[in-house]
């Protein structure tokens, strides 16, 4: 039998080399919000069969000056336009696409959004508050369930380390490459959450029932033996997520192109977490304070 737990600092290490990078990329850089958390209008579009030739990006900011939108931030990805400002009332907009029809072409609106500052500072708070009453509430689960408040503060552990590892991600994204964080994105950050902890309870279970049957086995071999018969059913399960997830990565439409990519970041590191983390946490709260 591999002893896994040998290597138990290495893993900790392999966490820390993605968690520093993380967490001082959301200290530094912070997250590029969408309109949804900082009030305003979205609106993406595509523009077929179009008359103007130079710089398409530069001709939108032209056009929303003409009709009056202050500071708009022009973007495109893979053939579709965004541009995001303050609210835009409906007569302002139609003038927008009436302008782009006329002189670019044919206009398809593929979503429109204005939410207001009051709507955005209220979802802000909710999203807040759902994250910590979640993680309240597995916290609370796993510690009744296991009768130990080790296996809960493992457990919540090993779930913040995905969260941090998935926030990081997301702030050098929006850093580098503008992308936004959005109500996909919490649900996604929400979903990592699940999983990570649904995949630490089995481990856990293992642990606990190894116990039962070895009380007096020395634990540190138990955790042992309980994440070497674990370790493939985990890796089994998280690969056919993440075969899933990267065909709707690759062929998927672009409003849920970086969702996916969200849940494929919270899928691996919640698997490597749940193993790796989890069970080395349990043996050094056994060691201190045990």
């Amino acid at each position: 039998m591999i002893n896994f737990m040998r290597f138990k600092n290495l893993y900790f290490l392999i966490s820390l080399v993605f968690l520093i990078p993380s967490i001082y990329s959301i200290l530094a850089y912070g997250f590029k919000s969408s309109v949804e958390f900082t009030g305003g209008t979205e609106v993406r579009f595509t523009i077929q069969n179009s008359r103007f030739e130079g710089d398409t990006e530069g001709f939108i900011k032209e056009v929303l000056d003409e009709i009056g939108i202050i500071d708009p931030k022009v973007s495109t990805n893979n053939g579709i336009y965004k541009f995001e400002s303050r609210p835009v009332t409906q007569d302002r907009y139609e003038n927008f696409k009436t302008r782009i029809k006329e002189v670019a072409g044919e206009y398809n609106e593929i979503s429109f959004i204005t939410i207001g500052p009051s709507v955005s500072s209220e979802l802000i708070t909710k999203t807040i508050f759902a994250i910590i009453l979640a993680a309240g509430f597995i916290m609370i689960y796993v510690t009744w369930q296991f009768k130990d408040k080790m296996y809960g503060v493992a457990a919540i552990s090993a779930m913040f380390h995905d969260t941090l590892i998935l926030l990081g991600a997301y702030s050098l994204l929006g850093r580098f490459k503008g992308i936004s964080v959005d109500i996909l994105f919490v649900t996604a950050v929400l979903t990592t959450l699940s999983f990570s902890v649904h995949d630490t309870i089995v481990v856990f279970d293992r642990i606990r029932e190894s116990v039962r049957k070895n009380p007096k086995e020395n634990f540190y071999n138990l955790v042992n033996k309980s994440v070497t018969e674990t370790l493939t059913r985990s890796i089994n399960n998280s690969m056919t997520i993440i075969f899933m997830l990267l065909s709707l990565f690759l062929l998927g439409g672009n409003t849920i192109k970086w969702f996916v990519f969200a849940l494929l970041i919270g899928t691996v590191s919640g698997t490597y977490s749940s193993t790796f983390c989890a069970a080395p946490l349990l043996l050094l709260w056994k060691k201190f304070f045990k």
